[in-house]
């Protein structure tokens, strides 16, 4: 190792999370990254997922885990989600349903932050949760300003169209009927970096019978306006996540 802590235990353990820094790896990708024996990867691995520092994508490779997030707000190091909570409490508030923020990890999206609806039927997604970057309105919006070819390859598995895709990019959000579980809608905007990338998404979801099979309607202009609070929080200071 270039340079060794003399904790021989906790310098490979850093090994695997600096590998995991690049994307979703397998067992195997993880051992020829870090040149660490098939064993001591794996035993390493599982054991840095038990302390959620490592995670799983649909796929079961090993992805970095919601822990880091975590540990990375309460350093007040990611204005993101410090700033997250109330924002996501006040849309809502504003809106009467859940919401959340959404962050891509390899082939999945990860739920950073939420705001539950205190009461009634509610779509509740844990703070941790991944899921698929197939489907749901904050799939769309994370997939839609990626590189072609990265669209190309998200769309191969998709509930979603590239026609779809286009009506995000031009109007700024994306609503979801059904598309990722039976009886649940959703509208989702964009959280920009300083320099204008897509880093994350707020989304707001619930019953089809509140949010109606057009909830973009009723919520979207709630929904934008709380991540251009989001964006602009990081545009003040300068946080390019």
């Amino acid at each position: 190792m270039d340079e060794s802590s003399g904790v021989g235990v906790l310098d490979k353990a850093a090994m695997v999370l600096a590998a995991l820094e690049s994307g979703p790896m397998t067992l195997a990708g993880l051992v020829q990254s870090t040149g660490l024996a098939r064993p001591t990867a794996h035993r390493l691995a599982v054991a840095l997922e038990h302390h959620r520092l490592v995670g799983r994508d649909l796929q079961g490779r090993f992805i970095l885990g919601p822990r880091l997030a975590e540990l990375a707000a309460a350093a007040g190091e990611d204005r993101l989600l410090v700033t997250a909570g109330p924002i996501l409490s006040r849309l809502r508030d504003i809106t009467g349903e859940s919401a959340q923020l959404f962050r891509r990890q390899g082939d999945a999206r990860v739920c950073v932050a939420a705001a539950e609806r205190p009461s009634g039927l509610r779509d509740s997604i844990l703070v941790g949760s991944q899921l698929s970057m197939s489907a749901g309105s904050a799939a769309q919006v994370l997939l839609a300003w990626e590189e072609p070819e990265r669209i190309q390859r998200g769309l191969a598995h998709a509930n979603f169209s590239a026609v779809a895709l286009t009506a995000v990019r031009r109007r700024g959000w994306a609503q979801s009927v059904a598309e990722r579980e039976p009886g649940v809608a959703s509208v989702s905007a964009p959280v920009r970096s300083p320099g204008g990338k897509v880093i994350a998404a707020v989304s707001v979801s619930g019953p089809i019978e509140r949010l109606t099979r057009q909830p973009g309607r009723l919520h979207a202009a709630a929904v934008m306006a709380a991540a251009e609070r989001l964006s602009e929080v990081l545009r003040r200071t300068g946080a390019d996540e």
